[in-house]
């Protein structure tokens, strides 16, 4: 007997301090697993009080102090299968789990990549692209059904940011980003589901940046958030919604949830 499953994944900027908006979330939403990025926060200390009283009882982390960090919580059972250190260097960039049914869940922070998009000139760009291309030798070898989401920090079409012209030399919307983000979702036939849902050039967006004095009105939004999942995981998803009203609560992560739905 099959039952809807709703997965989310959110870039939550300090689950600490937002976990106020987080429980509101998952009371309005009712997710049965929801992903976190950009936790900030140790292990050791990590609030799991707010999601043990919702019902999030399987938690599975990977924290460092103030920095990175990505978490899974769970009604459901979780098995864990292990960590990626696809940063090269220790940060707490993912985190994976194995579903009840079997799919693999892969919760994944990608590197921002500073200012400047030239490798010689910021290291930080570099590494980003080194951690696409460790995420796309890992995709190659892939042989079960899995579904990845996270913050990617690419936005890869041009209808992914409010200006395709004025951001193709900004971080997040570079061609050799757009690039290597493509090579990675070839890599495993990797269905995008937000654009299988709401194809382009449909606006879609997942992040405003802080900077803007009202971001609604300004709507300079770029699609940084993904979910992406097996071809035969693909098709048992059912729908798929970005939560832009989140970005107008009380002290909103600079990006939005993403829910979608499957038929397991």
């Amino acid at each position: 007997m099959s039952a809807t499953i709703k997965i989310a994944s959110w870039n939550i900027n300090s689950v600490r301090a937002r976990i106020d908006i987080v429980q509101r979330f998952l009371i309005e939403e009712q997710p049965d697993v929801l992903c976190l990025q950009e936790t900030k926060v140790a292990d050791p200390i990590f609030p799991h009080a707010p999601f043990e009283k919702l019902g999030y009882v399987h938690r599975l982390l990977a924290g460092q102090p103030m920095h990175h960090g990505v978490a899974i919580l769970s009604k459901l059972p979780l098995g864990e299968h292990g960590r990626h250190d696809w940063q090269d260097n220790g940060e707490a960039r993912h985190v994976g789990a194995r579903l009840p049914n079997g799919i693999r869940l892969e919760n994944v922070y990608v590197p921002a990549g500073g200012d400047i998009p030239d490798p010689a000139l910021n290291p930080k760009f570099g590494q980003k692209l080194a951690f696409v291309e460790r995420m796309t030798r890992w995709s190659e070898d892939l042989r079960e059904p899995t579904l990845i989401v996270g913050d990617f920090n690419i936005a890869p079409l041009e209808s992914d940011v409010w200006s395709h012209k004025q951001l193709l030399d900004v971080v997040s919307h570079t061609p050799v980003e757009v690039e290597a983000l493509g090579r990675l979702q070839a890599a495993h036939d990797w269905v995008d589901l937000g654009r299988h849902f709401v194809p382009a050039p449909q606006r879609l967006y997942t992040w405003w940046s802080y900077r803007a004095k009202d971001w609604a009105a300004s709507d300079r939004g770029r699609r940084l958030d993904h979910m992406w999942a097996s071809p035969e995981v693909a098709k048992t998803a059912t729908a798929h919604r970005v939560h832009e009203d989140c970005r107008s609560w009380l002290k909103p992560s600079d990006h939005v949830p993403l829910v979608t739905e499957f038929n397991w």
